[in-house]
């Protein structure tokens, strides 16, 4: 379970409950298991509450942090993968917190079928010679990074953004690209004719860099709005703190953080904002690009998360896995049903409910503000986007044989880098589309 701090007792804790749960033994060495259960984690502080109203000496350290697994064959195929993050109100250590969320959802998935090691074969991607190269998203890079390793292909992909690298595939300069914004006739480049087809769910997320803060910020639509806006400047400001009740907010400046480049989060992020705050959609409103009111501008969601990280008191938006990966704290945000809500698996699964109904050829699906009640509000799908006509009949093939891969082996491994897979219903038109795509 990797080599920080508390891996090995998340290692003793998972063996322990999975031996007692009677649907696996734990023997000594991978070469005597039928399946291997591997991971990574880290755990850290956050901050500190206090015990006692009375005195600032005795007070409880906060911890929070992270258990990322696959389960994995004896040829080596993921077959489940899953991430946690500590529930809201475990009384627990967070070490028996994180080590019990992995085994139940491994119990649940064999239960249902999902992670059996039956009739698992190697990877479907035939042999390929042909190279390619693709460009966009910083929101999925380090999923799309594992997933071509993974599918033993030959692909070059630049993180540039989404705006940059749907202008790139518009030049002819790459096979295809990514991008977490949908196409339409506004935000298309002259010339321009793709098809869109999602890979997996994410969600942006509101990180915050408040080291005094012993609780998890809640967060309103319309206080993000305010904040980014400049209308709300300080963390003590009365509409932050009517959320964060029992919480001691900073009497600081809240400095704010944003994209500096033409970026599909921000375009998911400015949407979210305008959906709650007519003023904001108005003055700044929704696209890559905005003209931002206030805060400084960083490239790429890992360079925001690294400015947020080295700035007391700031905010700002990536992808949720770049804030585990950097140990930021992100805030639960306020969905339609009235709860707040923290991203997770669970949640972002939760805001897809549903769309299948709309399924058909056009896959440019929305599920900001899903109605559903344990729904992130911030959630959306990411889309890889492929030229049509497809040009060269060979890299076309491969494109396609990489997409049907992901759409099939890689919704196995997405789930330990916190992205969610695709509802079923889904997978199952897009492979339809894919091929008639492929024979073009």
């Amino acid at each position: 379970m990797g080599e920080g701090s508390g891996a090995e007792a998340l290692r003793q804790r998972i063996a322990d409950r999975l031996g007692k749960s009677g649907r696996f033994k734990v023997v000594d060495s991978a070469s005597q298991a039928d399946v291997v259960l591997r991971g990574t984690s880290s755990i850290w502080a956050t901050g500190a509450i206090s015990l006692s109203p009375r005195s600032n000496s005795a007070s409880q350290t906060v911890y929070t942090g992270y258990l990322s697994v696959e389960l994995a064959s004896k040829t080596d195929q993921i077959l489940w993968s899953y991430l946690v993050t500590p529930s809201w109100f475990h009384t627990s250590s967070i070490t028996d917190d994180l080590a019990g969320q992995i085994v139940d959802r491994l119990l649940s998935a064999i239960e249902h079928g999902a992670a059996s090691p039956a009739g698992v074969s190697a990877s479907a991607v035939p042999e390929t010679r042909v190279s390619l190269h693709a460009a966009g998203g910083t929101f999925p890079a380090p999923l799309y990074r594992m997933w071509f390793q993974s599918a033993g292909m030959s692909v070059t992909y630049d993180a540039v953004g989404s705006e940059a690298g749907i202008e790139e595939l518009a030049e002819g300069k790459v096979d295809f690209a990514a991008s977490d914004m949908p196409l339409d006739s506004q935000n298309t480049p002259s010339g321009l004719h793709v098809l869109h087809f999602p890979t997996v769910l994410g969600g942006v997320v509101p990180i915050y860099n408040l080291p005094s803060l012993g609780h998890t910020l809640r967060l309103t639509p319309q206080v993000l709005a305010g904040i980014y806006s400049g209308a709300i400047r300080k963390w003590n400001d009365p509409r932050i703190a009517d959320a964060n009740r029992g919480s001691e907010l900073p009497d600081a400046d809240i400095a704010v953080v944003h994209r500096s480049d033409g970026s599909g989060t921000t375009f998911v992020w400015t949407n979210f904002l305008s959906l709650a705050s007519a003023e904001w959609k108005k003055n700044a409103g929704s696209g890559p690009r905005v003209i931002w009111p206030v805060g400084t501008g960083a490239t790429g969601n890992d360079g925001v998360a690294d400015l947020v990280k080295k700035t007391p008191n700031s905010i700002g938006y990536v992808e949720l896995i770049y804030a585990i990966q950097h140990e930021l704290n992100n805030a639960a945000v306020r969905n339609p049903a009235g709860q707040f809500i923290k991203a997770d698996l669970a949640s972002i699964t939760a805001a897809a409910s549903g769309v299948t109904e709309k399924t058909g050829q056009d896959f440019r699906f929305s599920i900001l503000n899903s109605a559903n009640r344990g729904a992130y509000p911030i959630s959306t799908f990411t889309w890889l986007l492929v030229p049509v006509p497809g040009g060269n009949p060979e890299k076309r093939a491969a494109i396609a044989d990489l997409i049907d891969w992901a759409l099939t082996s890689g919704q196995k491994q997405c789930a330990s880098l916190g992205y969610a897979p695709l509802p079923r219903e889904i997978v199952a038109a897009e492979l339809q589309a894919v091929n008639a795509w492929k024979k073009e």
